[in-house]
């Protein structure tokens, strides 16, 4: 073994900080927002992402069901926790909240704080994940369809792109993505499925990680696991397996404008992502994912809400003969049109109702977000008008832009 010197060893962690720093500013940090907004408007997410593009504003009384958001926003606990930082958001953190936030969640979650990193969302760590993890060498295996913007990040370190369908109730077919290639980096596991709704057994989950090739992880995205009686897999994280999972506030706490998520798993393996960059928390969304995850009863009243105004939708869909795909038990579901896709959302959309987006392998369903009920009820009425009218045609132009969008993935 060749002897190296203090200097060289500094050299070379500071040359692979700059390789990851550029690696990272290269991939842009794509969201749901992103993803549907591109779309809305036929742009290709990663060209948004960079050059700050922004849909047109709704007009005033919309029904916006398009991007998996909660329309019951953050609980009165966290705008009283907003309200109560604000005053001392001048410095950057003075009273440690994010720090704080970390160790209640590891509290609750049967954790030690070092298995948890704080970032502004979901988004950012499922990204670095796949940057850390992946590369020409290691690939991204991913359901199909799911979640998207990993993809992208695997764009980046220009990994191969493997993805292997859903199994016929729509869960994620884990003995396929292990098999799919010996050589993966990433396994990539969105429970509950987005667009689907559908999950994968926890038993499965297990099975991949005791089955899936040497040196790959799995990336357990839990962004929609407190809307199911699903149990999750933070206890496999405290047993040292070789999983992060990802959180966020974005959904059943309603804070998808404030941004705030974890990446939970092994101190080694966090340690990774390190390099791609981690910017300082703002202390409004510390303060408020703390008091939401201190509010009792939170969690259990927010999911009936919008659990009892899913099965509502679902079964009126499936009583006016509608198709609806797999067994969703969150805050999304897919339906199968029988016709384009993106026909129907335009269609909804000239009647004031925003629907989510296609994916490549199915361009006849269309991903419904879970609104307030009166949401819903406006959602049901334009739909039904929709699916009885003449489908409408989409210009060539449109068509287009589409193919060269869905032609990255």
């Amino acid at each position: 073994m060749t002897k190296q010197t203090f200097g060289e060893t500094a050299l070379g962690r500071r040359s692979f900080l700059r390789g990851a720093a550029f690696v990272a500013a290269a991939a842009p940090i794509l969201t749901e927002t992103h993803l549907a907004l591109a779309a809305e408007t036929k742009a290709p997410p990663s060209g948004m992402a960079l050059h700050g593009q922004s849909p047109n504003v709704p007009p005033p009384g919309s029904v916006l069901i398009n991007a998996n958001e909660n329309p019951l926003g953050p609980s009165k606990a966290a705008l009283e926790a907003i309200a109560r930082v604000a005053p001392l958001a001048g410095r950057y953190d003075l009273n440690g909240e994010t720090d704080l936030l970390a160790r209640t969640f590891a509290a609750q979650s049967g954790l030690k704080p070092e298995n948890v990193t704080v970032y502004a969302g979901s988004s950012e760590p499922l990204h670095y994940s796949v940057l850390a993890f992946t590369s020409p060498s290691k690939s991204f295996v991913t359901a199909d369809p799911s979640y998207e913007a990993g993809m992208y990040a695997a764009m980046t370190s220009r990994a191969k792109i493997v993805k292997v369908p859903l199994t016929a109730d729509c869960a994620h077919d884990v003995k396929a993505m292990v098999a799919a290639d010996p050589n993966a980096g990433v396994i990539y596991i969105c429970n509950p499925n987005n667009p689907t709704g559908t999950l994968t057994t926890k038993q499965d989950i297990v099975w991949a990680l005791d089955n899936k090739p040497a040196g790959a992880i799995l990336l357990v995205d839990e962004a929609y696991i407190h809307l199911t009686d699903a149990p999750d897999t933070l206890d496999l994280v405290a047993a040292g397996k070789d999983l992060i999972v990802l959180r966020t506030f974005s959904k059943i706490y309603g804070m998808a404008g404030i941004r705030c998520g974890f990446a939970v798993a092994r101190p080694d393996l966090l340690a990774k992502l390190a390099p791609f960059g981690q910017n300082a928390m703002p202390v409004t969304a510390s303060a408020a994912a703390r008091a939401s995850l201190e509010e009792p009863g939170l969690v259990a009243t927010r999911k009936k809400i919008i659990g009892d105004t899913r099965r509502d939708t679902l079964g009126w869909l499936k009583a006016n003969g509608f198709k609806v795909i797999g067994d969703p038990r969150t805050n999304c579901f897919m339906i199968d049109t029988g016709r384009d896709g993106r026909g129907v959302i335009a269609a909804m959309k000239a009647k004031g109702v925003y629907i989510g987006r296609t994916w490549p392998i199915w361009p006849n369903a269309v991903r419904v977000s879970v609104g307030t009920p009166e949401e819903m009820a406006k959602f049901k009425v334009a739909f039904k008008e929709v699916m009885a009218a003449k489908p409408m045609a989409l210009g060539d132009h449109v068509q287009h832009a589409e193919l060269n969008y869905y032609a990255t993935l």
